[in-house]
């Protein structure tokens, strides 16, 4: 693996915010994909599996994440309130400033919640510095990339940590067994959560035993039919790349504008979905016209039901 950048403090100081009233008191969901591209698991469905960041690419990838959490610090006297989830393409927490980030995010008051989408190879002690209400991770489980007992083992140290997670795996057949023992060996109060394999058909009976497993399974089986129907993206809901340009979610790629000149906030509005369909859960979860919202309540961003 390429060397990463020396460490160096990532602790968050209050930028210059704007003081015109118009700019004020916004209540947002930013999804962060920065240009970290790189993973250490070798998934056979990833197009990200193996691949390696240069160093360059890793220094740039840390100057954006570092710009974007300055952003974010320096929203606290604007009155926004923001929701935060990193979706990278490739393993983050592996990186020293993605987990600094998390710490320094979690502790800010107009930060509501901070998730992240990570396999969990990494370590988890530095997670007793960041605040546990606030701080949750997305974690797949790739039965063909760790061992049943490293992973179980990583989570209970979240659970020792008071850490706030779900589980989830993707539903190959070959994942069923090793999902099933996940189950049974989980903390009851985890929510393992299980994606549909892209392009798989399931049979009502495959459906059977992945839904004995999640009950919300059935909204992942079928893409759903979302062109001209209303979406919380481009009003309430944002995609944010590494350069700060905004788009309602990261599979509708008209730019609304830009995070750091604000030329974004003047084109948040009601906008229904422009694509036929919708088939991936951080998109079709913000569809208005699904019940997704009250069924995770404030556990959307972390994909954990309310009051599981």
């Amino acid at each position: 693996m390429p060397s990463a950048p020396p460490a160096t403090s990532t602790a968050l100081t209050d930028a210059a915010t704007p003081t015109d009233p118009a700019d004020r008191g916004l209540d947002l969901s930013l999804l962060y994909r920065g240009p970290l591209a790189s993973c250490d698991y070798d998934c056979p469905y990833c197009p990200f599996a193996k691949r390696r960041d240069t160093p360059e690419q890793l220094r740039t990838d840390r100057a954006a994440l570092e710009r974007f959490t300055a952003w974010v610090a320096g929203r606290r006297e604007t009155g926004d309130t923001l929701s935060l989830l990193f979706t990278p393409w490739g393993e983050a927490l592996v990186r020293s400033w993605y987990r600094r980030a998390l710490v320094d995010l979690s502790r800010l008051p107009h930060v509501r919640r901070v998730a992240v989408q990570t396999n969990l190879s990494c370590r988890t002690d530095w997670l007793a510095e960041a605040d546990p209400a606030t701080l949750a991770l997305w974690v797949t489980y790739h039965p063909g990339q760790v061992t049943h007992d490293r992973f179980l083992a990583k989570c209970r140290e979240l659970d020792a940590l008071g850490v706030r997670y779900s589980v989830g795996v993707v539903g190959q057949p070959e994942h069923l067994a090793g999902a099933r023992r996940l189950r049974d060996e989980l903390s009851p109060g985890v929510y393992l959560w299980v994606n549909a394999a892209e392009g798989r058909v399931y049979t009502d009976a495959e459906a059977a035993d992945w839904t004995a497993l999640d009950p919300h399974f059935g909204y992942s089986r079928h893409a759903h039919p979302s062109g001209g129907r209303p979406c919380r993206t481009g009003e309430s809901v944002l995609s944010v790349d590494g350069d700060g340009t905004v788009r309602r979610c990261h599979f509708v790629r008209d730019v609304l504008g830009n995070l750091y000149d604000g030329s974004y906030r003047s084109r948040l509005q009601p906008r229904a979905c422009p694509s036929p369909v919708c088939d991936c859960h951080i998109g079709y979860v913000h569809l208005e016209t699904l019940p997704l919202y009250d069924l995770f309540g404030d556990g959307v961003l972390e994909r954990i039901p309310h009051g599981w």
